[in-house]
Order: structure tokens, then sequence, then C-alpha cells
């Protein structure tokens, strides 16, 4: 792949990043990602965290990859993607936002698609040699195809996110879709921002969610 620049996933598939604040529909494609398993409170949870920096610090091994003299076949220069998250609770609520210690949750990172589980690998033995205290055993390569959903763009704080959710909860019902969450298809929500650098009110989180036609 040939680039003026930085290839930037966000720029270049602006319908799955940049959605508008007004709910719409949106078929979200097969891509491969990076993923986590976990529960708790994502504000003070340490398994959260370390998920994170997992998720990171085998995403900036994949894109530093081509320094060692030997990238990755198809390898291009890019911008790493979003950190994103699939949550819900065990007990399959959809009202889940006062009691965070109770999420369940999926925290990823989207992968370019030169990336396969050889790569993969390969990072992870350049991130043990890092910080071999980091534990990346529990971090996974997978492809998510999530289909058909209805998203909207947040724009506040996490605490907010209710507000937008219910303006995608009122599209689906004027629209004829109802959601189709699942063991397969979650609440989804995508961090366009680090929030520990960002005001909570200009924070913007992409929210997903996937449904079928009623």
């Amino acid at each position: 792949m040939k680039m003026a620049g930085a290839f930037d996933f966000k720029k270049e598939y602006k319908g799955l990043y940049l959605p508008k604040t007004e709910p719409g529909v949106i078929d979200v494609p097969k891509m491969v990602f990076i993923m986590v398993d976990g529960k708790g409170d994502p504000n003070t949870s340490e398994e959260y965290h370390s998920a994170v920096e997992s998720l990171y610090g085998l995403s900036y091994a994949i894109k530093m990859s081509n320094k060692g003299g030997a990238a990755p076949v198809g390898y291009y220069e890019y911008v790493v993607p979003p950190l994103e998250g699939l949550w819900w609770l065990a007990d399959g609520s959809e009202a889940w936002y006062k009691d965070k210690g109770k999420y369940c949750w999926i925290a990823m990172i989207r992968q370019p698609e030169f990336v396969d589980i050889a790569v993969f690998e390969t990072a992870k033995a350049v991130l043990a040699k890092k910080k071999p205290g980091l534990d990346t055993s529990r971090a996974r390569l997978e492809s998510f195809a999530e289909g058909l959903c209805v998203q909207a763009m947040h724009i506040g704080p996490y605490d907010d996110e209710p507000r937008t959710n219910a303006a995608i909860m009122q599209f689906m019902a004027d629209n004829g879709y109802v959601s189709d969450i699942s063991d397969t298809r979650r609440h989804h929500e995508i961090y366009l921002n680090d929030p520990r650098k960002t005001a909570p009110e200009k924070l913007k989180t992409v929210i997903r969610c996937p449904v079928v036609e009623g």
C-alpha cells in the first residue's frame, strides 16, 4: 500500500469513527483486533489498566516492526487506531451504568490487515523483553464482523452516555430496528480522546448498538 503519509483509519473510514451526533445506521465490516477480556470498573480496576497497557504495547510493537529490517509482508505506515470496548453485564441487563463494578468487557484495538498470528506472536515476544512484568497472555488476535448497527457520536463525559443511548433507542424505535445485543453482539464504544488529556465535556465517544430490522 502506497500513500503520501501514515494511513489514518479514522480519516479513511469516517463512517466508522466519525459519525454525526444524530444516530444513523451502519453495516460494520469484518476487521482484525487485538482483544483482552475482563471484568470490573474501568476507572479503578487494575485488570482493565493492565489490559489497556497490553493492547497499546502490542499495537505499537507491531507499528514499529518495520524498524528491525524485516518488516511484515504487506506492512505500511499507519496511525495506531483508537481504543474500543464491548460492554455488558453478566445478567444480560442493558441498564448497567450505575454499578460499574459489575461490568464485563472486551477491550480492543483494531489492527491493519497485514497483521496475522505470526506478526502478533512476534509483537508479544518483543513486548515481553521490553516490559517483562506485563502479562500479555490474555491478549488474543481475532476477526470481528459486527454487522448492522445504529451508532452516534457522544460528546461529553462518559457518565452522560445514557443521553446518547436514549437517542439511539428512539431512532431505532422510529425506524423499525430492534436491539440485537447477545453473547456475540455487544454494546460497543470507541474512544477518540485520551481522558487524561481531554476535558470531560470535550470527550468524543462513538456509541454503537447492534440491531436487526424489526
